[in-house]
């Protein structure tokens, strides 16, 4: 008797009348039936090692402490291996722009004259189901030559340049805790991650490379380097399976957790083949130390965020040890955001604001990192101009092996080497931002515009832990009131009220303003510390 034939995945909670446009050239048998092998295979252990976070975390809550990894010391202390060399169209890194997968963005993106585009499937795309086919329709569109855009406010339209003039295109697709509640084996939700990667990739993978290209990543929230490890199992199967080479794929992961930061030469070298770089990424990084370590008391209670500039110490030491890291194997080392907005009706603000961007790149590229970040394509030629000044017609500078740096286990988490306070108008402003950013999420967005700033969904676990970890520390400012729950309640409540006048009634209903302000309270003032604030804001998500 022959074996049954795999359960297929079931499209869960979809109307067929409001399906997202062209949602069978997305999910086709054949792609179904990649992604359901993936589910099959990996999720498992992708479980396991949520639980292993779980318990680490509850080892960090009773020592207080991090450390380089003991098992671990012989891949450290190996000088002899590297990562694959990059291919072409990866060695030259020196500007990336980061957004989501809209159809006006990824034409923007890809024309802005950044070196990558950071496709993001992640915290600057909310997870709507729109969002998560759309994005895919949009990236095949592009390589495929047709798409375009005409923006129905301002009739303006958008096409794509040349191909030679394109940015290369990096996905990043969610990152190991969410799931896809959309796509269920036997009633199980397949993981976000491998929805937006296989998916992506199994429509893409030999697209890419019949335009001297490949399918290249970025990996999120990773924590330690066993979950690097699953990521490379992941790639050895998928390209197997699709027919080609291994080593195609292509992975720059992000440090943007504490763990992680211990653990920089393990990930690299357990994702050797297909290890591109490491990038360096701040408010994530900084709502880590905060998740990691609140109940660490008063040293690691960080002052407001605006206050942590990356030349913070134990800033520069974990950016400065990335750089040496990325060097010492071979891999590209990426800074990190500048998401300033430029506003051309405010050209002293404007040209403040810039000199800070300026500084901020011309810091990262004579610290020896390779590229950086930007979140609006006018910021594209200010970041180039400070890496071309290093680089000049060199691609990167792994040359720079900067043996100078020496990061103690300590260094890294010596939050308390920073000169600055919490202060009354910083929680003000976390809970402005946390709410604004929460609302435009629960309809859809996931890259907003706030006070000047592209924001996505870090700015709001950042805002939301610290307010978390001030009240909890009961932190007095320096206007003598004190973090307490109602405090929060109270400067809440006065932020709704003064939305409300701003937009006017009609606009307030119709938006989800009573839902932000709800969420963000409870994650910011449950005594049970959400791990993530997208999980119970996914519940919320039409």
């Amino acid at each position: 008797m022959s074996a049954p034939a795999p359960s297929p995945l079931a499209i869960v909670d979809v109307d067929p009348g409001k399906a997202p446009a062209r949602q069978d050239e997305i999910l086709t048998e054949a792609a179904l039936a990649f992604v359901a092998e993936l589910h099959r295979r990996f999720t498992p252990r992708r479980d396991e090692l949520l639980a292993r976070r779980d318990a680490r975390r509850a080892e960090i809550a009773r020592t207080s402490s991090l450390d380089f990894l003991p098992e671990t010391a012989h891949v450290r202390d190996d000088a002899s291996w590297r990562v694959a060399p990059a291919p072409a169209a990866l060695n030259d890194r020196r500007v990336e722009i980061t957004g989501p997968t809209d159809r006006k963005m990824t034409i923007n993106a890809l024309n802005s004259g950044a070196k990558v585009w950071l496709a993001d499937f992640e915290d600057a795309s909310a997870p709507t189901w729109e969002n998560v086919i759309g994005g895919q329709v949009n990236l095949i569109d592009a390589y495929e030559r047709r798409i375009d855009f005409t923006d129905p406010g301002s009739g303006k339209s958008y096409a794509l340049k040349p191909a030679e003039e394109l940015a290369t295109v990096v996905v990043r697709p969610r990152g190991w805790h969410l799931d896809e509640r959309h796509l269920q084996l036997d009633g199980t939700p397949v993981p976000g991650a491998l929805v937006d990667f296989g998916l992506y990739f199994f429509h893409n993978a030999q697209r890419l490379l019949d335009l001297g290209k490949g399918p290249y990543f970025y990996l999120p929230k990773t924590e330690s380097h066993l979950e690097a490890r699953l990521w490379n199992e992941i790639f050895v199967f998928a390209q197997d399976y699709v027919g080609i080479a291994q080593g195609t794929v292509r992975a720059t992961v992000l440090i943007e957790t504490i763990t992680a930061a211990y653990e920089m030469e393990e990930i690299l070298y357990e994702l050797r083949d297909h290890a591109s770089g490491l990038n360096a990424g701040r408010w994530d990084y900084l709502f880590s130390i905060v998740k990691n370590f609140r109940d660490g008391g008063e040293k690691f209670v960080l002052p407001d965020r605006n206050a942590i500039t990356m030349t913070a110490p134990f800033m520069r030491a974990y950016t400065e040890l990335l750089v040496r890291t990325c060097h010492k194997r071979g891999a590209h080392a990426i800074g990190g955001m500048a998401a300033f907005i430029p506003n051309r009706r405010d050209p002293e603000a404007n040209e403040t604001a810039l000199a800070k961007v300026r500084a901020d790149k011309d810091r990262e590229a004579g610290d020896g990192f390779d590229g950086s970040w930007v979140a609006h394509p006018d910021l594209v030629p200010v970041a180039r101009t400070s890496f071309d000044a290093v680089l000049g017609d060199k691609p990167h500078q792994k040359d720079r092996l900067r043996e100078d740096v020496e990061v103690s286990a300590a260094d890294l988490i010596a939050v308390d080497s920073l000169d600055a306070r919490p202060t009354y108008q910083g929680l003000v402003d976390a809970v402005r931002v946390g709410t604004r950013y929460i609302e435009a999420w629960l309809r859809g967005l996931g890259a907003v515009a706030i006070f000047g700033l592209m924001e996505d969904a870090a700015t709001a676990e950042i805002s939301r832990s610290q307010i978390w970890q001030w009240v909890d520390a009961g932190v007095v400012f320096e206007n003598g009131e004190k973090a307490t729950a109602d405090l929060v309640r109270r400067i809440a409540g006065e932020e709704l009220a003064a939305i409300r006048a701003e937009i006017g009634d009609e606009a307030f209903t119709s938006g989800t303003w009573q839902q932000a302000h709800d969420l963000l309270l409870k994650v910011a003032l449950d005594t049970d510390y959400a791990a993530f604030l997208t999980l119970p804001a996914y519940e919320l998500l039409d």
